[in-house]
């Protein structure tokens, strides 16, 4: 285990998009200068739920260092697809379906939902090239130690196919949310796979 960098995730001011008032929600990533020399990570994503987060409107993701990227998904609720743009180039639209979201807004989809031993979410999500009914299993309850502060959380599982270069291939989970078991159920700690083993995230300090 070492210190690889730091992750942001904030709540920004609402915005509107196609006459839609939507939530902003923000997550920038970076390694530090030491696994810079490994694995640099220099991205920000954006996604913008409808405030009711009911569905996605639109996403982006933008990011240099080992794999460039300036991705767009735009969601058309009227034709219920979703198409990817990478540097302007678009692909073929892939079928959506209601209530689906993106990868961003599912750190805050699941919140939304009672957390109970054993309960399996069900939460569609897109990357903009497919379409993944994704099934978040709350695994178990379990007390944590961060930075010497206790934590009474529950592990979340979301068991799902691989979306691109966001989660890992293997057959173990590729990705673990701890969440508080209190109203608030603020993410804690986030462990996902990357191509060079996996990242473990941390929570430093969080506010209104």
């Amino acid at each position: 285990m070492l210190t690889a960098g730091d992750a942001v995730i904030e709540v920004l001011p609402y915005k509107t998009y196609k006459d839609v008032r939507t939530y902003h929600f923000m997550m920038e990533t970076k390694t530090n200068a030491v696994v810079d020399l490994i694995y640099k990570i220099r991205e920000r994503q954006d996604a913008y739920p409808d405030v009711q987060m009911s569905r996605t409107l639109y996403y982006s993701k933008k990011a240099t260092g080992e794999h460039p990227r300036d991705v767009v998904v735009t969601f058309d609720w009227e034709k219920m697809t979703a198409t990817y743009t990478n540097f302007g180039q678009a692909e073929k639209p892939v079928p959506i379906r209601a209530g689906t979201f993106d990868p961003l807004s599912l750190f805050f989809v699941v919140r939304l939902y009672p957390m109970k031993e054993g309960d399996v979410l069900e939460i569609p999500v897109t990357d903009g090239k497919k379409m993944i009914a994704t099934r978040a299993r709350v695994d178990r309850r379990e007390k944590l130690v961060i930075d010497g502060k206790p934590y009474d959380t529950y592990l979340i599982i979301p068991e799902m196919e691989r979306l691109e270069k966001v989660f890992g291939k293997e057959k173990e989970p590729d990705m673990m949310l701890w969440y508080t078991a209190d109203e608030k159920k603020l993410p804690v700690k986030i462990q996902t796979k990357v191509a060079v083993g996996s990242f473990v995230f941390e929570l430093i300090s969080a506010t209104d």
